[in-house]
């Protein structure tokens, strides 16, 4: 092959959140992997916002730590302030946010990456993706470099065919204002990839000087700060910086609706679909025409910068509406704009091309991940981009594949979600899309995933052992609490300024747990504190004792769907003959080509009548082969 440069087992193209989890999944599982990005500045890149976590996001960094990933450790290491969100709810939708310094995540990263063994990182732009015999064969640079490979994870983010838009104004390129990949689209969609667009904006960065502070609330980090990772220690972690809260006022808004005829959004300019949970200004503005005001949040992008970011407040505007429109805001009559907001499209596959395991149905090799997918969001990102790095070096290994259920975590309910379902718009993580969020919480991703991760080769020695130490603490807390007895004079005082009544006798620590006035530190001030609890280990202890009798009834529904989800469709199923499945039915089922019934029931369109037809002729065609 001419000008080839060199030889691999999987090339990742994009070194974003999915492709940082793919590359680093693939080289620890013994792949010879190449890394391509198109600036070794943008390795880690936080576009978006300068965070990592947030409502059920939180989940699926746990998760991402729990098999093996960096995402944690990383946020671990550059957070500047913590919180744990929702914390007036249930344990289920409790979700860990921090704000992280841009510059030293992006360094963390790269620093982390280049220590990989048989991982290396390049700076090269790949134009196209060389395909032989319905196979990935190697891929090509922008330098005409080949290289050769036989697994290829496409994880490009918003650099794919990306284009910008500020106002009339709009130019090909990717965020904050490296190049734009724009010809590995179009060697996609020679290759059979059906393709579209999306797009997504994020808002204006501020010169800390300019703001008036003294005007604005002020949001603190938690006192209790508790990592990511299951493998950081909680001692010695603190809040480095606090943030703020402003609002909107009808003078914004008002702004904002005298200037929709400038926005590209409403004046046609721009063809993407964007995130509907994640809508600019603009479109809060239009859509919630009764809302007074919209919260915004100013966070710091580092701790050696004064650089800020209005959360919140994404707008494609031109400059000087964007200048007159946040000036009109409680303490920002003075703003500086560092870097003005901006939307930017991008080109992304329809994720119902592929199969569980993100490798693309009608090509051997072509793996897809993060924002390629169809999805939004960071930790989506990295969540795909280390289930497809796995199944990209087991499909070179000769490996059957790794499927995560939609049971057993949020990453196994995105994937499903994608590749079953299929998305209209940017697609965002919420506790919401899980049937069995109580049983998926943050605390107990360790207990859910590193068994597996260990099985499949990314848990190293240290994180196991740290692993079987948390299991026995566990275990051996919850055996304590559930054989101490506490006499009625040692938990008056405690009930009685709880306004619950007394037992007439002796309880267990444990059942007295149960008691939804009582928390675990309450208990434990009781029958004497153990130290190895951490906090996350007591937040799990006690929602597993609390929620026990719910636990036992989602434990019940996760095994029946198992059950169906062992009914395995053998690939290539021909749908066409089965004429007592409605024409709907089979039309999305030859689509999607589901693994199993239990996927095909999550079909749209797909009812419950065409699964028990489809589950008949199962049955009846392996009948047959064990009769023949």
């Amino acid at each position: 092959m001419k000008n080839k440069l060199g030889d691999f087992d999987v090339v990742v193209i994009g070194a974003g959140h999915a492709g940082i989890e793919a590359a680093a999944a693939a080289a620890k599982l013994g792949s010879h992997t190449a890394l391509f990005t198109l600036t070794l500045d943008g390795v880690g890149n936080l576009p978006c916002n300068p965070s990592i976590g947030g409502t059920a996001k939180g989940h699926l960094v746990r998760e991402i730590d729990a098999l093996g990933g960096i995402m944690g450790l990383a946020a671990d290491a550059t957070f500047l302030q913590s919180r744990m969100l929702n914390r007036s709810k249930g344990p289920a939708v409790h979700s860990l946010r921090v704000q992280t310094d841009r510059r030293r995540y992006h360094d963390y990263m790269k620093r982390t990456l280049e220590r990989i063994p048989g991982l290396e990182l390049k700076q090269a732009e790949i134009t196209s993706v060389y395909i032989e015999d319905g196979k990935v064969r190697g891929v090509y640079t922008k330098l005409h470099a080949f290289y050769s490979c036989r697994a290829v994870v496409v994880a490009t983010g918003t650099y794919l065919g990306g284009r910008i838009f500020v106002g009339d104004a709009s130019y090909a390129s990717g965020p904050d204002g490296h190049h734009a990949a724009l010809e590995l689209a179009e060697s996609l969609k020679q290759a059979g990839v059906e393709m579209r667009r999306f797009k997504t904006g994020t808002p204006a960065r501020v010169n800390r000087r300019s703001i008036d502070f003294s005007r604005l609330p002020v949001q603190k980090g938690d006192e209790e700060i508790v990592p990511f990772s299951f493998l950081t220690p909680g001692e010695g972690l603190e809040n480095k910086v606090v943030c703020h809260v402003a609002y909107t006022n009808e003078n914004t808004h008002r702004v904002i609706r005298e200037n929709l005829h400038r926005s590209p959004l409403y004046g046609g300019m721009i063809e993407g679909i964007g995130p509907r949970y994640c809508p600019s200004i603009e479109d809060k503005v239009v859509r919630f025409a009764d809302k007074e005001r919209h919260q915004l949040f100013i966070e710091p992008c580092g701790e050696d910068t004064d650089e800020m970011y209005l959360q919140g407040m994404s707008s494609s505007l031109p400059e000087d509406v964007q200048d007159a429109m946040y000036r009109t805001i409680e303490g920002l009559g003075q703003l500086e704009i560092m870097r003005p907001a901006y939307a930017i499209e991008y080109d992304c596959a329809d994720p119902l091309q592929l199969a569980p395991t993100l490798e693309f149905k009608k090509i051997e090799g072509l793996f897809g991940a993060g924002q390629f997918n169809g999805t939004s969001g960071y930790e989506e990102a990295a969540a795909q981009g280390l289930v497809a790095g796995v199944n990209a070096a087991r499909r070179v290994q000769g490996l059957e594949g790794v499927t995560l259920p939609r049971s057993g975590s949020y990453t196994g309910t995105l994937i499903d979600d994608l590749v079953t379902k299929g998305v209209t718009d940017p697609y965002r993580m919420m506790t919401s899309r899980s049937e069995y969020r109580l049983f998926l919480r943050q605390d107990n991703a360790d207990e859910r995933l590193t068994p597996l991760g260990r099985e499949i080769g990314l848990v190293t020695d240290e994180r196991w052992e740290r692993f079987l130490q948390n299991r026995e603490i566990r275990q051996s807390e919850r055996e304590r609490l559930e054989k101490t007895l506490l006499k009625p004079a040692q938990v008056k005082a405690l009930l009685e300024s709880r306004g619950t009544g007394v037992p007439d006798a002796s309880v267990t620590a444990a059942s007295l747990l149960k008691r939804p006035q009582i928390f675990y530190a309450d208990v434990a001030g009781l029958i004497g504190p153990r130290p190895e609890v951490t906090p996350l280990l007591a937040q799990s202890i006690e929602t597993e004792i609390k929620y026990e009798g719910y636990l036992a009834r989602q434990q019940r529904q996760i095994k029946e769907v198992r059950r169906a989800e062992s009914m395995r469709i053998p690939d290539g199923f021909d749908y066409a003959p089965l004429k007592n499945l409605r024409l709907e039915a089979r039309e999305k089922l030859a689509r999607v080509q589901p693994k199993n019934l239990g996927q095909a029931a999550r079909i749209p369109g797909v009812s419950p009548s065409d699964i028990s037809m489809l589950a008949v002729e199962l049955a009846a065609r392996r009948g047959r082969e064990e009769q023949a």
